[in-house]
């Protein structure tokens, strides 16, 4: 059986922003129903071609998402359980498949169990749910007992993931999101420290209650072959393509992304098979209109990450090239509100709402693009041509980010027909000549994927 992930094409919300919720939460607020605003998106969406909705945080907590408060509750500036509930209806019946974000490592200081230890001190009956938390010193809180942060960030307090106690109520909460709000996956937020007996266990629930429960890890580093494989997750983050994507077009050098993805899913690739998230940005990073120093390249680049290894992401926003940086205290340039209507009329790149849809388009109907594998044929300071393959299908990619068209040649590889077919440029096709040679023409800034 086909997993469905293998075909799906990602649409990136983070929602507290997207639909202009405070910034702090005030738990004695009555519930906003800010997140219906989305049902105006899931028409713009299926107009992308994407056909799954991540959800960045979504659940009680005091200001980002990522500080939870109470796993089993909708965060009221959100709206209620029962907004997720039908929102997650309308997505299924349009098609459209949810994912949520999983946050376990830490919660809140807002948490109702921390703030049970905060109260009772060594009486609570949660002290033990926490990562090494010790009454024999203070906390950078002035707290009278100290604690473990995520990455030195104190508001966020690491939980003791070996307690079975704390697994049983995490758990729990999952089981209420599949029964209740129909999910088909979840992110898991900073799953590189999360122990790998807990993933283990984690996923081993999911499956049972679910065989075809998708599960994604962020990881920043490391080998991804660690958290991918049959006992843990499906997939991972693909920071590396992530990388390497905005900064070859920088730096006019296709050498790095040819590297990297030679180096994933090429021939001796150490990756191959995995389906990886690749994503251009997302709510952590720079959007990538404003990593890159020509907008132009925004659509080679897309190009490539329709066309690569992996299970494509596009970031809400970034279809029409909006910009946004992340300063050194704030990400909320990176999750700002958005009006869908207004969006579209003030779009920096009003047509690459419409490219993206036939790159996404493009791939669904080719298994060769969604599961093949990867072989590189050229690769020059601003073009890069790789073949994907997959049964009877054959299709070359052929990318160009110079500001000018470049005709390229090369050796047709064997089993392609002489004769091929541009998938993205309709009505175009090439014929290789009596040696076998091909000479193609590409657009400035944009490709070709030729079938044959």
């Amino acid at each position: 059986m086909k997993n469905w992930f293998s075909n799906a094409i990602f649409y990136h919300i983070y929602p507290l922003g997207l639909c202009g919720a405070p910034l702090r939460n005030d738990f004695n607020a009555p519930i906003e129903p800010r997140m219906e605003q989305l049902y105006g998106w899931l028409e713009h969406i299926q107009s992308l071609e994407a056909n799954t909705i991540y959800l960045g945080p979504l659940f009680e907590s005091s200001t980002h998402g990522y500080d939870t408060a109470d796993y089993y509750h909708v965060d009221r500036r959100l709206g209620s359980d029962e907004t997720l509930a039908y929102l997650s209806k309308e997505m299924h019946e349009r098609g459209q498949r949810l994912v949520l974000d999983g946050v376990f490592n830490h919660v809140g200081r807002d948490f109702w169990a921390f703030r049970d230890v905060l109260a009772n001190r060594e009486r609570s009956a949660y002290r033990d749910w926490f990562a090494n938390l010790r009454f024999d010193q203070r906390s950078p809180y002035n707290d009278p007992f100290s604690y473990e942060g995520w990455n030195g960030h104190f508001e966020l307090v690491k939980l003791n993931l070996c307690n079975p106690a704390v697994k049983e109520h995490l758990f729990g909460a999952i089981a209420s999101w599949i029964k209740d709000f129909k999910i088909d996956g979840l992110r898991l937020d900073a799953a590189d420290c999360l122990d790998f007996d807990f993933i283990k266990e984690l996923a081993a629930f999911c499956h049972k209650l679910r065989p075809d429960f998708w599960l994604m890890g962020e990881v920043i580093h490391g080998d991804y072959r660690r958290w991918v494989n049959s006992e843990m997750l499906d997939s991972v983050t693909n920071y590396e393509v992530y990388k390497s994507l905005y900064s070859s077009h920088i730096d006019h050098n296709y050498f790095e992304i040819a590297y990297a993805l030679n180096r994933q899913f090429g021939p001796d690739g150490v990756y191959q098979g995995l389906s990886l998230y690749a994503f251009a940005d997302n709510h952590d990073v720079n959007r990538v209109a404003s990593s890159l120093t020509n907008a132009a390249h925004l659509y080679p680049l897309y190009c490539l990450l329709f066309s690569l290894p992996g299970v494509p992401s596009i970031y809400y926003g970034s279809e029409w090239g909006i910009s946004g940086k992340r300063t050194r205290y704030s990400d909320l340039p990176l999750r700002p509100q958005l009006n869908l209507e207004e969006a579209i009329q003030t779009a920096p790149q009003p047509r690459l709402p419409v490219d993206l849809a036939r790159l996404a388009g493009i791939r669904k109907n080719s298994v060769a693009l969604r599961e093949g594998n990867y072989e590189q044929l050229l690769v020059q300071n601003e073009q890069l041509v790789f073949t994907r393959q997959a049964d009877a299908e054959r299709v070359i990619v052929a990318v160009n980010a110079a500001e000018k068209p470049v005709t390229i040649r090369f050796k047709l590889p064997a089993g392609f027909n002489n004769r091929l077919k541009d998938l993205l440029n309709p009505g175009a096709e090439f014929q290789s000549t009596g040696a076998g040679e091909l000479s193609v023409e590409i657009p400035a800034c944009w490709g070709r994927f030729l079938k044959g």
